[in-house]
């Protein structure tokens, strides 16, 4: 072979994977820079929508590795990489890691869904996965509350998105229940009249729904009231503590008795 053969063979090695190269550098940058515009206009989009930045965030990532991941498979295309065997060997292994990490796997979504659909919010009490708090941190991982005595209590978000929730604070509205008892030889009539102008009188009762005040049951040892106030979600105990009190100390002004579990007995003698 002389030299003006190794020439022309040299030439079309450069010229054939020059081009290969100029194509796979030409992918890269394509890539990369959507990669950054689409996370930044799917981030955008979602911050109008009053969507979490935290789920704004973790998709906005998650959209750049995948097309960043994408692009590295069209680079080795270019220069004759069978994929399609390298994209078998990724999915198998991307399934063992999904199998393996299944739990973390499930909480993440539980926390995308629990940003995206917001059934509670920081500062919210609930009652979920068999806790009651106030919410302090929702993260993609685990959701954070604090029982009403200040005890801190991490569940995992797939355990709290799989479970029903009970969120208090979520209407601004609420109604105050209380059973009140009195005698069966006390006035059924003046003891609602007492307990109706009690609540009537406190500024945090709403009128409308209207308070319901009746008779619920004939029980053991007293007559029982169903007090149903409607009031601002944050006047709730408020309102019930002050009710509470009040009653008791008006039923004793006006001496109806509040009685406590009794049981007659009859002694019969044997003749």
């Amino acid at each position: 072979m002389d030299y003006q053969q190794v020439l022309d063979e040299m030439l079309l090695i450069i010229t054939q994977y020059g081009l290969d190269v100029i194509g796979a550098l030409v992918i890269l940058i394509v890539g990369n820079i959507i990669s950054k515009k689409v996370p930044e206009i799917l981030k955008n989009m979602m911050e109008k929508r009053g969507i979490d930045p935290t789920v704004s965030g973790f998709l906005g990532s998650f959209t750049r590795f995948t097309i960043l991941a994408f692009t590295l498979l069209l680079v080795l295309a270019q220069f004759g990489v069978q994929t399609a065997s390298l994209i078998a060997v990724l999915g198998a292994a991307g399934l063992a890691i999904g199998l393996a990490l299944q739990g973390t796997l499930s909480n993440v979504a539980g926390g995308v869904m629990l940003l995206i659909f917001r059934p509670m919010k920081v500062g919210h009490y609930v009652e979920v996965a068999g806790q009651g708090g106030t919410v302090k941190h929702l993260g993609l991982f685990t959701t954070e509350i604090a029982t009403p005595d200040n005890i801190q209590i991490i569940i995992p978000n797939g355990s709290v998105w799989g479970s029903a929730i009970r969120n208090f604070s979520f209407h601004s509205t609420r109604r105050m229940d209380l059973l009140i008892g009195i005698s069966y030889e006390d006035d059924i009539d003046k003891a609602r009249a007492v307990i109706e102008k009690l609540v009537l009188a406190d500024e945090r009762s709403h009128r409308e729904p209207a308070p319901v005040i009746e008779v619920i049951e004939l029980a053991d040892s007293s007559v029982n009231f169903t007090v149903r106030v409607w009031c601002d979600n944050a006047n709730y105990f408020p309102l019930k503590f002050a009710l509470t009190k009040a009653i008791k100390q008006t039923f004793d002004k006006e001496g109806i008795s509040i009685p406590f579990p009794q049981r007659t007995v009859h002694m019969v003698k044997e003749g």
